[in-house]
């Protein structure tokens, strides 16, 4: 069971993930990742960049805050006085941990990437210790280990680090099975893990889904359970669409899909791990356990009639094209563009170009934009590949997904007729061999008009 910042940041919400492991318990062997309570990373994000900076005195206050909202939730989720105590000693240990650390990069005036991966650890650190203090006050045996310590080895690339599966399977297994065996929950730290030399890495933003799947592959488990604020994976943004519905099932490559198109109760990364081993990943509601959720599995079977299951909007994005006839027949131009991107680490969300060959359109994130722009002028302007590179910074994408897609004849007019009845023009479109998605670019005001004109067309409200 993996528990997010969400469903912790409260002593309310701490008892009731104590009371949700507890039954759970009596019949199953667990093993739980925890985040950060919510917003804590952002928070450390802050104080890693401004530590090179501010004084020890600015340090400490921010400190202050950070070490209140932890001790003040342990204070009252848990009644036991002596494991409360241990939790409050544990807790002021780790924050004067951290706040060593943040000195130090004061004294030096440079904050590192490996330095910045340590920092964001503590948050996870911190909830780890209050959930295993809640678990013991209600009598659950209950041991914390960070990721380090459980066994999940990573190289070194700092911040988005890729766990060494051999190796991490193989010690997972070896430092959770004999506690598994004795009745004894071990609580683990999402998101953070460790190099083969023993230096703290982090998996990514959103990386404890990820941590909950690596976990759940060297244990071989019957399924993973992703516990958040919302009951399951939606056929779209309920703010957007009243009758929004909770997706009953998903497999492995629609769930991918969708969680790089902006579903967020899934991290993309978290998948892997799950459909390599054949893992059932279920997303449920903390605080409604019983209610509507998500399974995501290898079953691509389509239900008859169903074509499409969900519609995602994207946006924070731009469109950017890059056109001339100075492009036709000439090979490399799009190498160029890709290799001109990947030097800047600008990542590319769609890509189409003209049989043509005149014209090559990219879908980026708008806060690349400009740097974009920039370095394709002087790589491709400058030496002549292109005559015009324009872009437009007013639009949105709409990826719409489903295995039923696959196969059936007149998907894309369905969709283009769809947003042409609201009088809104396509400005691109893109589609992958594998038929499960479909994308266009829209103007900006009108995305939510065509969202909600695609989930009608396609029934993605009827239960």
């Amino acid at each position: 069971m993996k528990f997010g910042g969400t469903s912790l940041n409260s002593a309310d919400k701490v008892r009731n993930v104590s009371r949700i492991v507890k039954d759970h318990s009596q019949n199953n062997q667990i093993t739980i990742v925890a985040s950060a309570l919510s917003g804590v990373t952002n928070l450390l994000e802050k104080l890693s960049k401004q530590s090179k900076h501010n004084s020890k005195k600015i340090i400490a206050n921010e400190l202050e805050k950070f070490t209140k909202l932890h001790t003040n939730i342990s204070k009252d989720s848990i009644k036991d006085q002596k494991i409360k105590e241990e939790v409050l000693e544990n807790i002021l240990s780790i924050i004067n941990e951290l706040k060593s650390v943040l000195e130090g990069v004061y004294a030096i005036g440079e904050i590192t990437p490996r330095s910045r991966d340590k920092i964001l650890s503590f948050g996870e650190r911190l909830t780890v210790t209050i959930i295993t203090g809640a678990l013991k006050d209600i009598g659950i045996s209950a041991e914390p280990f960070t990721g380090a310590k459980v066994g999940i080895v990573t190289d070194d690339k700092y911040g988005e680090a890729n766990p060494l599966m051999n190796i991490t399977k193989m010690r997972i297994s070896e430092t959770l099975q004999p506690l598994l065996s004795k009745g004894i929950i071990p609580v683990v730290t999402g998101f953070m893990a460790a190099t083969q030399t023993g230096d703290i890495t982090t998996l990514g933003r959103g990386g404890s889904d990820f941590t909950a799947t690596i976990l759940g592959a060297a244990l071989s488990v019957d399924e993973v359970w992703i516990c958040t604020d919302v009951n399951g994976m939606m056929t779209t943004d309920p703010k957007i669409i009243s009758d929004a519905r909770t997706i009953s099932q998903l497999s492995y490559s629609e769930a991918l899909e969708m969680t790089v198109f902006g579903a967020k109760a899934l991290h993309p990364r978290a998948i892997e791990p799950a459909r390599e081993n054949k893992i059932p990943v279920r997303i449920k509601n903390t605080l409604d356990l019983t209610g509507p959720d998500t399974l995501v599995s290898n079953d691509q079977s389509v239900i008859k009639g169903e074509i499409a299951k969900s519609v995602a909007l994207i946006k924070d994005v731009a469109m950017v094209n890059i056109g001339g006839a100075g492009m036709v027949g000439k090979p490399g131009i799009a190498a160029k563009v890709f290799e001109t991107f990947a030097k800047e680490e600008i990542n590319i969300l769609m890509i189409s170009q003209s049989v043509s060959e005149a014209n090559i359109s990219l879908v980026i994130h708008k806060h690349n934009l400009e740097n974009a722009v920039n370095t394709l002028e002087l790589s491709l302007l400058s030496r002549g590949f292109a005559n015009r590179i324009n872009a437009e910074d007013d639009v949105c994408v709409i990826a719409i997904v489903g295995a039923g897609m696959k196969g059936s004849q007149g998907v894309a007019a369905r969709v283009f007729k769809a947003v042409a009845d609201k009088r809104i023009n396509v400005r691109m479109i893109a589609q992958g061999s594998s038929e499960l998605n479909i994308s266009i670019v829209v103007k900006e005001k009108s995305c939510e008009k065509a969202v909600m004109a695609i989930h009608k067309e396609f029934d993605m409200g009827k239960s």
